[in-house]
């Protein structure tokens, strides 16, 4: 049995609230390399409710601002390191954010296109600050309920820098964090089915071969996401991924044809000379048994309405604990589909050189 992180193992640092009272989240930790770690966060410790419930940290899909904020806020605590949150698009796009980044908010850096309350402008939270320390708005309040802020669209970044944690949001689609542990450039991809088929994770590595990285140095893993078993896309699509990642065609536990994304990953990070990948499945196993019983984990399955109502067959009922679909531990945008929800929240890949 692979051992629990001191993160999860402390109930009592679970089940507390920072010094705002504010619910600390309910993380993930997996050591990379000396000094760098990927912290993947759950549903659990943040003030996100209904379908948002609890920690979302996505913040375009409806759910209420403040609690976004607040759980972006405590995650940043928790992490000790400034967030940095692009906007994704499903893309084949990757970007260095040493060249933009800026605090412009209470987290860290984020041009994700957040929508932010008015309340945020009329009290000054959110807003960016420039060179100098001045704090400006970053684009005009409307008088509507949501406003937003400046938007670089990728699906990729990379970091030289120390204390920035590169995020992707993820309820479904596959998180992979890369670091070279000899210069200290680090790495995090969204590879969605579109983002492989664009190439997102060699435009990704590239990147941070610009910036001094050997692929050959690099140590990859990989994040929660739809396994092939759960990934239902149909013949057509399918058959069309195949050609670009062979062999990653499933017959999936629905019945019909689906693919296998993190296959296709593992697939382009051969390509892109990336070979040491550490397998996170061990660390979230261990998490997923640790939670079996917990209180808040048990509630969310009671009310969700995203499977049975009770956490232990939710438990016993997983046969992949990454998979989004199949562990409640995760958002996973088709289980909500499935449950005839219109939303769900987003989970946080994160990885961070301290």
């Amino acid at each position: 049995m692979p051992e629990y992180s001191d993160e999860i193992l402390d109930s009592n640092q679970i089940s507390s609230t920072d010094k705002e009272g504010r619910p600390i989240p309910v993380t993930i930790p997996i050591a990379l390399a000396p000094g760098i770690t990927v912290v993947y966060t759950t549903r659990l410790g943040g003030l996100s409710t209904g379908d948002y419930g609890n920690l979302n940290l996505g913040g375009k899909s409806g759910d209420n601002p403040q609690a976004v904020m607040s759980n972006r806020i405590t995650l940043s605590e928790a992490v000790h390191a400034r967030l940095s949150l692009v906007s994704q698009v499903h893309s084949g796009v990757a970007v260095d954010v040493d060249d933009s980044f800026v605090v412009n908010t209470p987290f860290g850096f984020d041009v994700s296109g957040t929508h932010r309350s008015v309340e945020e402008y009329q009290t000054g939270r959110g807003m960016e600050t420039d060179a100098d320390g001045r704090k400006h708005e970053p684009t005009e309040p409307t008088g509507s309920a949501e406003n937003v802020s400046q938007v670089i669209e990728a699906d990729g970044q990379v970091t030289s820098q120390s204390g920035i944690a590169l995020g992707m949001f993820a309820a479904d689609c596959l998180p992979v964090l890369l670091a070279d542990p000899v210069t200290g450039v680090i790495g995090a991809a969204h590879c969605g089915r579109r983002g492989l088929e664009r190439g997102i994770i060699e435009s990704t590595v590239e990147l941070m071969k610009l910036k001094g990285a050997d692929p050959t140095n690099i140590i990859a893993t990989l994040g929660p996401r739809i396994c092939g078993d759960c990934y239902e896309v149909g013949d057509e699509v399918a058959d069309q991924f195949v050609k670009r990642f062979p062999l990653t065609k499933t017959q999936t536990r629905f019945g019909g044809a689906g693919i296998d994304i993190a296959e296709a990953a593992m697939i382009d990070l051969a390509f892109a000379g990336v070979h040491q990948v550490v397998d996170s499945m061990p660390r979230v196993h261990a998490a997923t048994e640790y939670l079996e019983a917990d209180p808040e984990l048990a509630e969310l399955c009671r009310t969700d309405g995203e499977g049975p109502a009770e956490l232990a067959e939710r438990i016993g009922n997983i046969n992949h604990s990454m998979c989004t679909l199949e562990n409640p531990l995760w958002y996973s945008h088709r289980r909500a589909a499935l449950a005839g929800k219109a939303h769900e929240g987003r989970l946080l890949a994160l990885i961070v050189r301290q």
